[in-house]
């Protein structure tokens, strides 16, 4: 789905998804079959690990499909890779959700990530709103006065880093994962998800090996 199409999904409630997309002028590099290079290699956020990035969105069902996947794979990281999750930021329309996102990172209550899919794609909770989301907190028991502060101020680098990294990745769909600010893959280009997922384990390989 292009950007388009998701901000008109996001006007009418209907934020089911499959996949989402959008053209963003950025070229990737070679592609690998499995994988693409891109052009320009974008600097690590974590200096001496291996970062592994996966960008997503609340409003794709793609995305819903992989997070119990990826959340078995990270257990198992080793120590040398760093795994950080990217809520994908085309505009400011899809600001809200990374602001969601990250205001629970601030909490430390990332284990009710999982819970905002199905309330975003089946349930059409408003959850890019901030009134929707505050809504959505106190129903979750989540303290109103720290879900406050968070939200309306204390992810706004956060959420800035996820626009940038979003249009530095060139990220076109999601999920879409990215090794080393170097290497993008996909269920799309490799296959499907349990792929993606072996590619991004080799792919972590190959920068260990220095290649």
């Amino acid at each position: 789905m292009n950007r388009r199409d998701a901000l008109q999904q996001l006007g009418a409630l209907a934020l089911l998804s499959s996949p989402i997309g959008l053209a963003l002028g950025h070229s990737h590099g070679q592609a690998q079959g499995s994988f693409q290079v891109l052009k320009t290699k974008v600097p690590s956020d974590t200096p001496g690990k291996i970062q592994v990035l996966e960008f997503f969105h609340y409003g794709c069902s793609h995305c819903h499909d992989f997070e119990p996947l990826i959340a078995q794979w990270a257990e198992r990281l080793p120590n040398d890779v760093v795994f950080m999750q990217v809520p994908v930021v085309w505009g400011k329309q899809l600001e809200g959700f990374a602001r969601l996102y990250y205001t629970l990172q601030a909490m430390k209550r990332l284990d009710l990530h999982k819970s905002i899919f199905p309330a975003v794609q089946e349930q059409r909770m408003r959850l890019d709103s901030p009134a929707g989301a505050l809504d959505w907190a106190k129903a979750n028991k989540l303290n109103e006065s720290s879900f406050r502060v968070a939200y309306d101020i204390g992810v706004n680098s956060q959420v800035r880093r996820a626009q940038q990294l979003t249009v530095s990745h060139g990220i076109e769909s999601v999920p879409s994962m990215v090794v080393d600010g170097r290497f993008l893959t996909s269920a799309s280009l490799a296959g499907n998800h349990e792929a993606a997922l072996r590619v991004v384990d080799s792919l972590i390989e190959r920068v260990r090996k220095g290649e």
